[in-house]
């Protein structure tokens, strides 16, 4: 028995015979004497049918209604290519068939040669067709799999980056004497405000994705504050002109900190971090260091983390200072006293004013629980 099958469907059992001598070498054929009995064929040789001859006029159920069938069945006409029979030469019979599914027409009387070529070639074209969508639904499968490795890779490596920034974050914590909840709230207070402005200012350019970016970059905004000397850095009271330029020029060392990073990190994750590093002590009017950027010259994440360094050095005790109160924090930003920033950003601080001062108050919540310990 041939590994594939053709079905005969016509209620006259000569034309079954005429067709089934054409096929009969090569391919099994299966012969049903009305659309029921078709339709039981269908499900009882599943994956098997090359094609299915169909005569349109029959008792019970017309070739038409067979149709109609198989697209009821996962549109089986659509994998199994079916050639109507019909002594009708209309062109409204082939538009009905055409329309119905069918992926060809054959007339009565049969020539033998033209209906062996026109379902061979439907064959093929069935064949190919199927083929081609069995291909993309292995490919699709691999892609999917590739891409589920990707993104657990790319996961992989944003941890590895995060990792790499926190450690070298928390070494100049250490260096410089500031809480270890320093880091932790200068990122809380960048995704805030990054967020806010996000919300409310689509023109910024942010999205979830950059917004992560920005936040854990920011973690190395001082990370060139390791170069500075200990009697500089730890000063407890007000730098010298001379002290103070050794001061700013953490954030040009720092860049060349990050520099010494580049083969190790994420490419986005390099950029963002050497951009921030050498520019949140920029201001928006252009009076700050080390570039005198003005404006929108300084980048988005820069200067979001420019404020959030700002309002923590107040709301923090450092060596040269306490802490100030949380309005006088605020009122010391919206007022210009600790340098320009944009008139959009200060709405953002004003917009999450509550959300940063919670932060505030955990942080030094958990600092404290962690003294009393």
């Amino acid at each position: 028995m041939a590994e594939r099958s053709i079905l005969i469907v016509d209620d006259n059992e000569i034309n079954r015979g005429i067709l089934a001598e054409i096929f009969k070498d090569k391919y099994d054929i299966l012969e049903a004497g009305n659309g029921l009995e078709a339709i039981k064929m269908m499900e009882q040789n599943d994956g098997r049918l090359a094609a299915i001859l169909l005569d349109i006029v029959m008792p019970q159920m017309d070739g038409y209604a067979v149709l109609e069938e198989m697209e009821k069945r996962d549109n089986l006409n659509e994998s199994i290519p079916v050639l109507m029979i019909t002594a009708d030469t209309s062109t409204e019979a082939e538009r009905t068939s055409y329309q119905k599914g069918a992926a060809d027409v054959i007339h009565k009387p049969f020539d033998p040669v033209i209906v062996d070529r026109r379902v061979s070639r439907n064959i093929e074209l069935y064949d190919h067709k199927n083929n081609l969508e069995n291909t993309v639904e292995d490919q699709t499968r691999v892609l999917k799999k590739q891409f589920i490795y990707l993104k657990k890779q790319e996961e992989k490596l944003k941890n590895s980056n995060e990792k790499v920034i926190d450690t070298i974050a928390t070494i100049v914590e250490f260096r410089s004497m500031e809480s270890s909840y320093h880091i932790k709230r200068i990122k809380g207070f960048v995704r805030i405000l990054a967020i806010t402005a996000m919300n409310n200012y689509p023109e910024m350019g942010l999205n979830p994705h950059l917004i992560d970016v920005i936040t854990q970059a920011s973690a190395m905004h001082d990370i060139g504050k390791i170069s500075v000397p200990d009697s500089i850095l730890l000063k407890p009271g007000r730098l010298s002109n001379e002290e103070f330029e050794v001061m700013k020029s953490h954030t040009t060392r720092g860049s060349e900190i990050i520099e010494m990073l580049k083969d190790v990190q994420d490419k986005e994750y390099y950029e963002m971090c050497l951009d921030i590093c050498r520019h949140h002590h920029e201001r928006y009017d252009g009076r700050g260091y080390p570039d005198g950027l003005k404006g929108d010259e300084n980048s988005i994440g820069a200067q979001i983390t420019a404020l959030a360094d700002v309002y923590d050095a107040l709301v923090s005790d450092r060596v040269y200072k306490s802490a100030y109160s949380l309005d006088r924090a605020y009122e010391m930003i919206k007022d210009g006293e600790c340098g320009v920033f944009s008139e959009k950003l200060l709405a953002c601080f004003e917009f999450a004013r509550q959300d940063m001062e919670k932060l505030v108050a955990q942080t030094k919540a958990a600092e404290e629980a962690e003294k009393e310990a």
